[in-house]
């Protein structure tokens, strides 16, 4: 009997691995990953060069991601049905050796894999090696705390509604926003609305080569779905 090993990669720069991910991931005999059509999936390329020989490789790719609403019927469809046949697959391998799951950032805070991970309690054994998040490492990137003494910390997506976004950003000491890329428009309006635009900092692909730091109001493109928007706390201090 082996088992599925879920890693935390970190947030994207390799260094940010924690030893026990690396051990098992330079030694798995089967890594499997998540990835959308037409794409390596960030995981894949985190791990890249640290992969044993002869290791094989299970690519997850998801039916849908932004093609369709996520309040479309069908959405939810595509993925529990994808969720579900990966659930069997894994477990089927796991009958006779460990699979290790590559995960971005922490599993168990907004990860893919959690949707394996309630689907797999009856069917194989499972571990979880946490790691740090993705908005960690993003907060660290801007240079200042994200939060002080009492502050209250707000982690929200901007595939909210607008009303939501700005209530939530209104009534927060400091704040973390994921899943910008096409949201943004809706989440600078609801940023400017909450009154806190000019103190919110955007961070894209946070601890990776690319990595870009600047303020939301200078910003005047797109930014990528792997951004991260962060209002930084300013409370009670010695």
């Amino acid at each position: 009997m082996g088992k599925i090993i879920c890693t935390g990669l970190g947030p994207g720069d390799p260094d940010l691995m924690s030893l026990r991910a690396h051990r098992l991931i330079s030694t798995a005999r089967h890594v499997a990953y998540f990835h959308k059509v037409g794409h390596r999936g960030n995981a894949r390329t985190i791990v890249e060069g640290q992969l044993a020989a002869g290791v094989t490789e299970h690519a997850m790719q998801y039916p849908v991601t932004t093609e369709i609403p996520i309040t479309d019927p069908e959405y939810n469809r595509l993925l529990a049905d994808f969720y579900n046949s990966w659930a069997e697959t894994l477990g089927e391998i796991s009958q006779h050796e460990d699979v290790v799951v590559l995960c971005e950032g922490d599993p168990f805070l907004y990860g893919s894999f959690m949707h394996l991970h309630s689907r797999l309690q009856d069917v194989a054994e499972v571990e979880i090696v946490p790691g740090i998040s993705g908005m960690s490492g993003c907060w660290t990137a801007t240079g200042m705390p994200i939060t002080w003494g009492d502050d209250v910390l707000t982690v929200m997506m901007a595939t909210l509604s607008e009303d939501e976004l700005a209530t939530r950003a209104a009534n927060t000491d400091a704040l973390v926003v994921m899943k910008i890329g096409r949201n943004l428009p809706k989440l600078r309006r609801a940023l400017k609305r909450a009154g806190r635009l000019q103190d919110t900092w955007l961070v894209e692909r946070g601890t990776m080569p690319e990595q870009k730091v600047q303020k939301m109001d200078e910003i005047t493109g797109d930014v990528p779905y792997f951004s991260i928007a962060l209002v930084h706390g300013q409370g009670r201090r010695p």
